[in-house]
């Protein structure tokens, strides 16, 4: 029970954190908003591989997530 809670906060805070590196991408590109969602998930894929903008706690929690699961927590919002 504690694991799945513990998943679940894991999960919440890839999203916000997912959410948080749209945000300063649109406001550096306003084109972003306009890109399809598959787009963006390669841009943030991309800049989560580099670690660009991240704290080394953000990356190591974002690293695991694959192209797919980025698309995917970003069509949840």
């Amino acid at each position: 029970m504690l694991h799945d809670k513990r998943k679940d906060l894991h999960g919440e805070r890839q999203t916000q954190l997912l959410q948080k590196l749209v945000s300063d991408m649109s406001h550096e590109d306003p084109n972003v908003y306009y890109m399809p969602t598959a787009g963006i998930a390669a841009l943030l894929h991309e800049t989560i591989k580099t670690g660009g903008r991240l704290s080394a706690e953000d990356r190591e929690l974002l690293q695991r997530l694959t192209l797919r699961d980025i698309e995917v927590l970003l069509s949840l919002h």
